[in-house]
């Protein structure tokens, strides 16, 4: 009985050695990986979003006026063959992004 009870003892703490080894190599690959990825990419700031619901608002406020104007530069820029008429259409929209804000999601 003594013995039979020491082999499995035996036996299931070289599992547990074999699982804790290999758990410990996917730690070290996670870590490998992890400095690559910083190493790589450590210099590109993260995106960081406001979270919440005005946020959110705001955000697809924001999109959505950036597409309407970058829609009618290509626009433009189609219908347009000078190249001085797209550069000045590009300047003006960029001055009145903020008054095409202000007009389309105007606060009360």
């Amino acid at each position: 009985m003594s013995k039979q009870r020491a082999q499995r003892r035996a036996e299931r703490e070289r599992e547990q050695a074999i699982r804790a080894a290999a758990r410990a190599r996917e730690e070290e690959r996670g870590q490998r990986r992890t400095g690559r990825r910083q190493a790589m990419f450590g210099w590109v700031p993260r995106p960081r979003f406001q979270p919440g619901l005005l946020a959110a608002r705001r955000r697809h406020e924001l999109t959505l006026t950036v597409c309407l104007l970058l829609a009618l530069n290509v626009l433009v820029w189609i219908v347009s063959p000078e190249a001085e008429v797209r550069a000045v259409f590009a300047m003006v929209s960029v001055l009145a992004a903020p008054v095409l804000y202000t007009m389309l999601f105007r606060r009360r």
